[in-house]
């Protein structure tokens, strides 16, 4: 390889590094993949795609409440875009991951780089002429310039005469790192593409309809409010439920004693589409619970249908519906909510080792929530959708079942310095890059002072013993300082612990 190839490989690299697959809509990182089931959303696909295929500049803002199901209908259609050709970028927003706002474009450049292989030469060369395009000081507008609409205006008008228009997906805009990083990146987006030179590149955004969008979502953007009580909702909600409870029926058909007669009555069906409403999250949710393993669909269904409804679409009642099936539901929410503020999902391993003097817990809760927690045992142990974590984080929505955000970081840091004070085998990553974070945010129980007294004794004495063997060798010692806005008390033994580590360094 010579060394213009080597330099243009190494540059090329590293935009993939910084490249965040967890927005890219169809990557593992986030499987399973949310999409619309067959012959369901039809007219509405129908709907955004008449206007996708339009030649002007014409974007496309799908915008309701949680769970009517934006992130299936946005999955759905870039599917399709990706197999005609058509998709030049995604970026699916999402609570789970810690998505960094400096990502976002660069993402989107490496994905138009292989969508358009014709601009790839350009990407790289503005990389080239300035390497710091990629770092997370540099200003979005920068990179928007240099990396997507600079390699944009490179290509030749014939080159777009006989192709159809190009398409960016931006899901879950809401969930944006912040409001501020959201409404930056719409006007990024929709006035740098708005540029006559430019072949047309629609955008299509999905969010809630919340204020700080709709502020700078321009004039001229196509609307598509989604309802819970649109028809074509309703019906799409239905068929839903019907199809899932027939797959319930014909794959586990030992459990009813005549699987030849429909299944259930006809009642108990449309009490349950009355539940659902058109909230797919509630449908999806309640078919999840039905069909858990170890349990009769028909005890499940009784149970969901027991408590009355006076209105369609009660996600809130089937929340606590689920969580009263628990036995010790108050202890059991305590690690749902702790699970909800970790700074990224883990593993069922890593949950674990990091829950140690909690692993029974944690199994039995696990099982018992499986209808709203994604767990394959492999990957990482994931809350089902956003409306659950929104439900626990509301003390009036959740009520009994609440754990305020300060005993839930309190809760993680535990864990994570009785780790520390176990002294694993090997580092958790996790612990060691979190703790401090969720140290910040914790309310200041006896038992965390006590576990941070501990801790610092043990890293005095490893200290003054001048020991490299202990795991604790590699702790980082100056996020120690974060305890003083938490644990006043210790502000000294704090002070004395990172004076002399400074002092140690230098």
């Amino acid at each position: 390889m010579d060394s213009a190839s080597a330099s243009y490989e190494r540059l090329w690299n590293s935009l993939c590094k910084v490249v965040d697959f967890t927005g890219i809509f169809d990557s593992e990182c986030r499987q399973p993949h949310s999409q619309c089931m067959e012959n369901t959303r039809v007219a509405l696909r129908k709907r955004i795609t008449q206007v996708l295929d339009r030649r002007d500049q014409t974007n496309v803002w799908l915008k309701g409440l949680a769970g009517v199901g934006k992130s299936s209908i946005a999955f759905t259609i870039s599917e399709e875009l990706k197999a005609a050709e058509r998709l030049a970028a995604t970026f699916f927003f999402s609570h789970k991951y810690a998505q960094k706002g400096a990502a976002i474009i660069p993402t989107i450049a490496y994905q138009l780089a292989l969508a358009i292989p014709h601009i790839q030469d350009t990407i790289v060369c503005a990389i080239k002429n300035d390497e710091m395009l990629l770092s997370p000081g540099k200003s979005r507008a920068d990179q928007m310039r240099e990396l997507v609409i600079k390699p944009l205006q490179q290509l030749k008008g014939d080159y777009w005469a006989h192709r159809e228009s190009f398409v960016i997906t931006i899901d879950a805009l809401d969930e944006c790192s912040s409001s501020e990083e959201a409404a930056r990146l719409v006007t990024l987006l929709t006035n740098a593409l708005a540029d006559p030179d430019l072949p047309v590149i629609h955008v299509i955004f999905t969010s809630r309809p919340e204020a700080h969008i709709d502020a700078v979502m321009p004039f001229r953007v196509y609307r598509i409010p989604l309802t819970t009580r649109d028809e074509d909702t309703i019906r799409d909600v239905r068929f839903f439920l019907r199809a899932s409870l027939d797959k319930t029926q014909t794959t586990r058909p030992v459990l009813f004693d005549e699987p030849t007669i429909s299944w259930p009555s006809e009642d108990e069906f449309e009490m349950l589409v009355f539940k659902a409403g058109g909230l797919f999250v509630y449908a999806a949710t309640a078919m999840n619970f039905v069909s858990a393993a170890g349990h009769h669909p028909q005890d499940r269904l009784d149970l969901l249908l027991r408590e009355k409804s006076t209105v369609g679409a009660d996600i809130d009642q089937l929340y606590r519906q689920i969580i009263g099936t628990s036995k010790d539901p108050i202890a059991h929410c305590r690690i749902l909510a702790s699970i909800i503020h970790l700074e990224e999902p883990l593993s069922l391993a890593h949950l674990q080792e990091l829950f140690h003097t909690d692993n029974k817990s944690l199994a039995v809760m696990l099982e018992v929530f499986s209808p709203v927690i994604l767990n394959d045992g492999v990957g990482c142990v994931e809350i089902y959708h956003t409306s659950l974590c929104n439900f626990m984080k509301d003390p009036l929505r959740s009520k009994q079942y609440h754990t305020d955000d300060a005993h839930a970081h309190e809760r993680i840091v535990c864990c994570c310095l009785d780790f520390f004070l176990r002294e694993g085998p090997s580092p958790f990553r996790y612990a060691s890059a979190t703790w401090a974070t969720h140290l910040a945010g914790a309310y200041p129980s006896s038992k965390l002072r006590n576990l941070l007294v501990l801790l610092t004794g043990r890293l005095l004495r490893l200290q003054a013993s001048g020991t490299t063997d202990s795991p604790l060798h590699y702790f980082p010692y100056r996020s120690l300082s974060y305890a003083r806005r938490t644990c006043l008390s210790l502000v000294t033994v704090l002070n004395v612990l990172i004076k002399g580590h400074i002092l140690t360094m230098n």
